[in-house]
Parts: structure tokens; C-alpha cells; sequence
């Protein structure tokens, strides 16, 4: 006892030191640290006493008058030098601090579940039972617990429920479109440096005719925040690859092999319409924010499968089984789910923009056909992380009524009665009855696409044949303006059957 009260009274007395020197280092600091300097005339920065009482001071008002210098951190017994501070580090952005956390979260998970099965092995039986002993009789507490944990978790999920700009729509965002916009610019750089050889100039009529056209979809939909806050650049790639996309900055890339595939203008108004409708929706922190979610839930599962299976390989094999499982419940479905809105939006913003909306459901009618063409491997479309193209097109068809509506509302040019679809799909059926007769004639092709691709279809990494896209050809930049306003015809598809049917 004595001794608990010695140390009791030795603790005592050191805060009391601590608290006299923190005391008189303050003192020390009121009494050293030297005023700021004021005007002449000026008894004090902030007041002035007058007949004893404490008056605001008001600085001088007039062309001539000098405001009063802005007081600064001084060294303490310099007058007038001021401390030297760098620049604030800048911290990098959330989402990309998870990625690069993500494979630790999922190794420590992997160390735990493999330390509680060696732990629990190398337990005597009898303390095994004592152990399930102890969970039964608690297991109303252990179970209470889990459900407050869970509701503490579906509050903090519910406090980061968010709206989609267009559409309304709820949505969960763990990551701020802020945070995103840093790890864009990070991800933009990244892209410059690695397609720099690639980068078609800004003189070539392509680069100027996609320009024209990301600049006129960003003029026609000012009204949304996300289009007019956002600086739109483009760069396009000098590949075959059919691909485009836009970062959440507003940086556009598209690769030549995209400009190859579309048939016109309009459906290449289409075709950036969707790109850009991901970057206003959000789509990659929206897509992120569930990956984060399901990644950090997914933890407690993939500790329980190490901890419960007897052996390494059954872990490795039941962790393989859990990531395809989550990719095919979770990761996947809302991929597509966010490609249809994408589609849906992409369609309103060319309909803003005065484009023949008709053409969206063509180009992936054409996009199904080139697969069947070239010979690209399809699958299922609960395997892929984008819709089919049967799918798309048949969900901008349904939707097409209101896209015409919306683009008749912006006081936009009337469109050719020709509609595009009709002229596609007769196209479609003279090929295919074309290529029939000349593969039973051939007296070894079986009839229909397959058996005529190789002998009667010109061939081309990124190209369909003559009859499909008979307008492949992009306008100038001069004459975008003019292509949007009047549409271009395709009675010409017709008119080139018979250059396809002839050996190339």
C-alpha cells in the first residue's frame, strides 16, 4: 500500500511539473512574441481604447489608403521573420488506395482463417468442448451481437446512398465523384504515356471530326451539370481495336478501329453519346463503391473457408469458388446493368443533339453480325460483363418512340422517312439469300453466312462487308454541322449488293 501510494504520488507530481513547464512556456511565448505592426496612430490590431472603453478598429477608407499588413506566424525574439512551410503533401486518391490494398485485405484474410484451423487443430479435445460449451450457453449473446453489427453496417451503407444525375436513380457511392475526378487525372496521364506513339494528330480529319462531334454533344446538353462542369478533350488511338472510352474528367479516347465500324455520323454520335453517358452517370465510383462493398463482406467468407477446410488446397479451391460465384451474382449483372443505362442515356444525349437516334439500334445490329464474320468467340451473356447485341438493340428499339419524342422537343431537323432499321434488315435478307445461291452453286458451301464467308465475303480486321456499310466513310469536319442536320441516306445499301456478292 505504501508503495502504490508513493508511485501514485511520484505520477502526481510529474503532471504537476509537466503542467507548470506547459504553463510557463506559454507565458514565456505571450510575453516574447512581438505585436503585429499596425499604422501610425494605431494603439492595436483589433481595438483601441477610447475614454477607457474597448472601440473596433475601422481601417482608413480612400484611394490612398494603406491596408494594414496581415499578421503571419513570427519567430518567437525575431520581429518580422516569418516561418518557412512547404507545400502540403498530397494524399492519394480513396479508391486508389483501395486498389492497392484490396490483395492484402484478402492475404490477411487468407493468414487468419489458416492461423484459427491451426490453432483450433492443435487444441486438446477436452478444451475443444469446453469451447463449444461456451459458445451454446452464449450464443444469444453472440447472436445479438451479429445483429447489431449488421444494422450498424446497414446504416453506414444507408448514409452513402446517392441519386444518379439523369436518371434518379438510387445508388450506393463509398467513393465522391471528387475522389474519383483525382484518380481520373492520375489514370489519364497514364493512358497519354502509353498510347503517346499511338495519338493521331489534331490536324487529322478524324481527330477533328470526333472533336466536332464530343463538342457538339457537350453543347446540346449544357443543361445537365455533369456535361457543362466538365473540360471535354479528345484523343484518338491509331489501333484496329473496336473499342472507345471516357474517364470521369471529360478525357475522350477512341481507337481508329471504332471509326472503321461505324456506318455514319449518326451512329457514331451514338456510340460517344454512350461513352460519355458513363463518365456523367459515374459509373466507375458507382461500380467501385459495390466492388469495395462486396470485396469487404466477402473477407468474412474467405476467412471462414480457410479456417474450416482441413487443407490448403480445398481453400485455394473454395476461394476460387467464391470469386466466381461473386463475380457471376454481383460483379457482372451490374455491369450490364450499367451498360443498358448507359445505352439509355447515351441515346438521350444524341437525341439532344439532333443525331438520327435510329442508328443506335443498327450499329449493334451490325456489331453482332461482324462477331459472326470474324469469327469472335461469343458467350453467354450471364459470362460477359456488357449485354449481347441481340439484347441492346432490342432495348433501344422499345425505347425509341421516346428517344424521337425527346429529339422533336429540341427543335431539331425532321428525319428522312427512311428509317435506317428497315433498310438494314432488308439489306440483311438479300445478303443472306445472295450468299446463299452463290454457296449452293459453289457445290461444297452449305448455303447461308457461314458456309459464304470465306469464299464470297471480303475479309477485314474491323470491317463488314460493302453491302453492311456502305457509308463507311466519315464526313469532313466542315461538313458535320450539315451531316447532322440531314441525315445521311442509306438507299446506297441497296445499291451495293452486287459489289459484295462478287469474289474480293
Amino acid at each position: 500500500m505504501v508503495l502504490l501510494c508513493v508511485l501514485g504520488s511520484g505520477r502526481f507530481s510529474l503532471a504537476a511539473a509537466s503542467l507548470t513547464r506547459a504553463a510557463r512556456a506559454v507565458h514565456d511565448t505571450r510575453r516574447v512574441s512581438p505585436r503585429p505592426l499596425l499604422p501610425a496612430g494605431v494603439a492595436s490590431q483589433s481595438s483601441v481604447l477610447n475614454n477607457g472603453r474597448r472601440t473596433a478598429f475601422r481601417p482608413p477608407v480612400g484611394p490612398g489608403a494603406a491596408s494594414p499588413p496581415r499578421p503571419g506566424p513570427v519567430l518567437r525574439g525575431q520581429p518580422g521573420r516569418r516561418f518557412h512551410t512547404s507545400a502540403p503533401a498530397r494524399a492519394l486518391p480513396a479508391p486508389l488506395v483501395w486498389l492497392l490494398l484490396k490483395p492484402l485485405q484478402k492475404l490477411a484474410a487468407m493468414i487468419l482463417g489458416r492461423s484459427i484451423r491451426k490453432w483450433w487443430v492443435a487444441l486438446p479435445v477436452d478444451r475443444r468442448q469446453l469451447l463449444r460449451e461456451w459458445v451454446r450457453r452464449r450464443r444469444w449473446r453472440l447472436a445479438a451481437g451479429s445483429g447489431v453489427a449488421m444494422v450498424i453496417a446497414a446504416l453506414l451503407l444507408l448514409t452513402h446512398l446517392d441519386e444518379s444525375p439523369v436518371t434518379g436513380r438510387t445508388r450506393l457511392l463509398v467513393f465522391s465523384r471528387e475522389k474519383y475526378m483525382e484518380l481520373a487525372a492520375l489514370t489519364s496521364e497514364a493512358y497519354m504515356e502509353e498510347f503517346a506513339e499511338l495519338l493521331v494528330a489534331v490536324t487529322d480529319p478524324r481527330h477533328q471530326v470526333v472533336e466536332r462531334l464530343v463538342q457538339h454533344l457537350a453543347q446540346r446538353n449544357q443543361d445537365i451539370p455533369e456535361v457543362s462542369e466538365v473540360t471535354w478533350s479528345v484523343h484518338v488511338v491509331q489501333s484496329p481495336n473496336v473499342n472507345a472510352f471516357v474517364l470521369p474528367n471529360g478525357k475522350v479516347f477512341i481507337f481508329t478501329g471504332m471509326l472503321e465500324a461505324v456506318a455514319d455520323v449518326h451512329q457514331l454520335t451514338f456510340v460517344l453519346g454512350h461513352e460519355m453517358a458513363h463518365a456523367v452517370l459515374g459509373h466507375s465510383a458507382e461500380q467501385a463503391s459495390l466492388s469495395h462493398v462486396v470485396d469487404l463482406l466477402s473477407l468474412v467468407l474467405l476467412t471462414a473457408i480457410w479456417a474450416a477446410c482441413p487443407r490448403d488446397s480445398l481453400a485455394l479451391l473454395g476461394q476460387w469458388v467464391q470469386d466466381k460465384l461473386s463475380q457471376l451474382m454481383f460483379s457482372r449483372p451490374f455491369s450490364r446493368k450499367l451498360e443498358n443505362e448507359a445505352d439509355l442515356v447515351g441515346l438521350q444525349l444524341a437525341a439532344k443533339a439532333c443525331a438520327d437516334v435510329r442508328a443506335g439500334p443498327v450499329f449493334w445490329q451490325q456489331m453482332e453480325i461482324r462477331d459472326q464474320l470474324t469469327g469472335d468467340p461469343t458467350f453467354p451473356e450471364w459470362l460477359s460483363t456488357h449485354p449481347s447485341h441481340k439484347n441492346r438493340f432490342t432495348q433501344l428499339d422499345r425505347v425509341m418512340p421516346q428517344a424521337l419524342e425527346l429529339r422533336d422537343s429540341c427543335a431539331c431537323p425532321a428525319l428522312p422517312a427512311t428509317d435506317p432499321r428497315a433498310v438494314f434488315s432488308k439489306s440483311v435478307a438479300a445478303l443472306l439469300e445472295t450468299s446463299k445461291h452463290r454457296g449452293g452453286g459453289g457445290g461444297g458451301g452449305g448455303g447461308g453466312l457461314e458456309g459464304a464467308r470465306q469464299p464470297h465475303l471480303p475479309r477485314g480486321p474491323a470491317s463488314l462487308p460493302a453491302a453492311l456499310l456502305a457509308r463507311t466513310a466519315l464526313p469532313s469536319p466542315s461538313n458535320v454541322d450539315r451531316a447532322m442536320k440531314e441525315p445521311v441516306s442509306l438507299g446506297a445499301l441497296e445499291s451495293a449488293e452486287v459489289e459484295t456478292s462478287q469474289p474480293s
